[in-house]
């Protein structure tokens, strides 16, 4: 997408936002340069928010890319019929004009926001003096964090599966902010700058960012430990399996995401906390949320096969019922009847107190799960008795019997999997899973896919755009 346009849709979100939430006392119908927004410290927070904005619309992690079109692609639900929604994407079929629909928002909002990173940390550079220390390792940190997460996120949607791929062209790796098209780097490329600008965030972090040294929360900016939390995703996504378990130990030791509990996991429904938020190590507040989420794609109107569920027999497969599962917090208390219709409440708006609280329990998309690091942790485990012990961690604070630490590395990965399965649902990190895994048939399907499948196309207009493809 041209560069020109996408830093201009940037700095207009920039600007809509300053003067709702009066950042900046600029009168509604002016207009604020680049230069302006630069030109202090809460002009670059500005700069900031906008791009966290702009990852919470539906484009992004509004929607697509958590309970919407991602957790279509990974067969979450059994949507069908005419006028449903997702029913292409849940088909696999990327030629149809709903998954290019879907894929080209995806893209080109990806896109705009890396340029307005870009923008941010350029202007880290030319105007040092505008910002304290603290300032500048704080939003150089998180910006350069946010790049490497809007990137590797594109690299798992449209790049090839590392492991066969790794040398093949796949996104390009926006840096600069300019006009030209930018040849595609390699999947290891990408993941070498993926790495890269973690590293320098986690340098500028660990000694700053209050989540660290003043334990205050921070789950909804690109914190430290998001970073690390990332860090291991990416490293596990390469194959390396001994640096993503140092990554995720990094969060697990910290102490800062506590489990749910039993009381909070299975509360009144005004008060009852279905996204498990102390456990969210990175999550972005999306608060118009109830107008797409609730009611409409996870309550009953008119036809369940029209909703984002599965039936009741589906839900007793995914959640094991049968041996042992229906202790399950995330079964219990996440799978709720909706006009005798079984529909998962996770996004359910029912939170009963003030909706500008910003600890409110419902109005937020969780990105990085507490738990996903120590599903890493168990799956790099070079010994399989202290994988499984990672593993019953989580299904012990979900209220599931622990596995013997004598079972096989076969068998543990087939429970590894089952959790994704499970504690992943309707956020969209699945589909990721069944790549990185080149799992060839996905659980409720009927038939194998070839793995292929699992890279969706880039746009067609980026390939109009950019000719290096």
């Amino acid at each position: 997408m041209n560069t020109k346009i996408l830093i201009t849709l940037f700095l207009i979100s920039s600007v809509m936002l300053t003067s709702c939430k009066k950042f900046l006392d600029v009168n509604p119908k002016s207009s604020l340069s680049e230069e302006q927004l630069f030109d202090s410290e809460i002009g670059f927070q500005q700069a900031l928010t906008g791009v966290y904005s702009q990852m919470a619309t539906r484009s992004l992690y509004g929607d697509n890319l958590s309970m919407g079109f991602v957790s279509a692609l990974a067969q979450n639900y059994a949507v069908s019929g005419t006028g449903a929604p997702f029913v292409q994407t849940r088909a696999l079929n990327y030629t149809s004009a709903e998954v290019m629909g879907y894929t080209s928002a995806i893209w080109n909002t990806s896109y705009s926001a890396i340029a307005g990173l870009n923008k941010v940390l350029e202007n880290t550079l030319e105007k040092r003096n505008v910002l304290s220390d603290q300032n500048y390792a704080m939003i150089r940190g998180e910006a350069l964090g946010l790049r490497a997460y809007l990137h590797f996120e594109l690299l798992r949607m449209f790049g090839p599966e590392f492991t066969a791929g790794a040398a093949e062209k796949a996104i390009p790796y926006k840096t600069a902010v300019d006009e030209f098209a930018v040849v595609p780097s390699t999947t290891e490329e990408v993941i070498r700058l993926v790495l890269a600008d973690l590293t320098e965030a986690a340098t500028l972090l660990k000694e700053r960012d209050p989540i660290v040294v003043n334990k205050v929360s921070r789950r909804s900016k690109m914190n430290y430990y998001a970073v690390k939390a990332l860090e291991a995703r990416v490293r596990l996504y390469s194959g390396d399996k001994a640096g993503a378990l140092l990554a995720a130990q990094v969060v697990t030791s910290s102490g800062k995401f506590p489990f749910v509990t039993s009381a909070a996991a299975s509360a009144a429904a005004g008060s009852r906390d279905r996204l498990y938020l102390n456990e969210e190590v990175f999550m972005v507040r999306v608060r118009d949320i109830s107008t797409w989420a609730d009611p409409g794609y996870f309550k009953f109107n008119g036809s369940a096969n029209f909703k984002l569920t599965r039936s009741t027999a589906n839900f007793n497969t995914l959640y094991e019922t049968a041996a042992g599962g229906g202790t399950d917090f995330r079964y219990l208390y996440r799978i709720e009847q909706d006009q005798t219709s079984p529909f998962p409440s996770k996004f359910w708006q029912t939170y009963q107190f003030n909706t500008l609280d910003t600890n409110r329990l419902d109005q937020h998309v969780p990105l990085i799960r507490l738990s996903e690091m120590y599903y890493i942790m168990a799956e790099a485990a070079s010994v399989t008795s202290d994988g499984v012990g990672y593993l019953n961690t989580v299904r012990q604070n979900r209220a599931l019997a622990p596995l013997a630490t004598t079972i096989t590395p076969a068998l543990l990965n087939t429970e590894i999997t089952k959790e994704y399965q499970k504690e992943f649902y309707a956020e969209g990190q699945l589909f990721y899973y069944y790549k990185r895994k080149k799992i060839v048939r996905m659980q409720f399907m009927t038939a194998d896919i070839p793995l292929s499948k699992y890279q969706l196309p880039v746009p067609d207009s980026e390939k109009e755009y950019n000719p290096n493809y």
